[in-house]
This record gives C-alpha cells, sequence and structure tokens, in this order.
C-alpha cells in the first residue's frame, strides 16, 4: 500500500489511498481506490500511470463509476421476499422434499 501511496502522491498533496482487503483472508483483494482533490489531477494520474508497471504487475487505472449490477458471491442483493408473480404465469410449486409430502400422505394417524 505504501508504493502505491508513494507512486500517486508525486508531485500531489492529498492523496489517499484505499486497498480494500478480503474478509476471509485478510490479503488484498487486487485493486485500490485513489483520491485526488481535483478532477484535473486524477485526469493526469490516469494518463500518467495507466500501464505503469509496479511490483511487476501492469497497472490499469481509470475512473470508479457508481456499479449497481449488484454484488459477487452468488447473493444479487435481497432474496428475503420473493418475486411477485408474473401475469399469464401459474405461480410457482413450493418447493421442498417431496419424499416428505409423500411420506405424509401415507401416514395412518
Amino acid at each position: 500500500m505504501e508504493e502505491l501511496q508513494e507512486l500517486f502522491a508525486q508531485g500531489e498533496d492529498g492523496v489517499q489511498v484505499s486497498l480494500p482487503t478480503d474478509r476471509m483472508t485478510g490479503r488484498p483483494r487486487g485493486f485500490a481506490f485513489v483520491e485526488f482533490l481535483t478532477p484535473e489531477s486524477a485526469a493526469k494520474a490516469i494518463e500518467k500511470f495507466d500501464g505503469f508497471e509496479l511490483a511487476g504487475r501492469r497497472l490499469r487505472v481509470n475512473e470508479a463509476t457508481d456499479d449497481r449490477r449488484g454484488g459477487g458471491g452468488g447473493y444479487g442483493g435481497d432474496r428475503s421476499f420473493a418475486s411477485p408473480p408474473r401475469p399469464g404465469k401459474r405461480p410457482a410449486r413450493p418447493k421442498g422434499s417431496r419424499r416428505n409430502a409423500r411420506a405424509r400422505k401415507r401416514s395412518i394417524w
């Protein structure tokens, strides 16, 4: 992280670098966010450091975007509520084991 801080702070004041880490391992996730005081200094850094090699890795430097596609890891948002029924479609069968349903039918209680 210090290497990135030094690299992007060349000639710029107020550069802030944050390096997200993996929750499970605590290791860096392979990307960083760099904040600049002015948009002009950010544009210069993008032009100067995109494709730059640091510690044997080629940097890809671009402007961060607000991505709303959903998170990774298979969750993709709040799944606690079922989606509303689609018009013209039958409602889906409840999920569960069919074996348990048959066993309940056969019981003699």
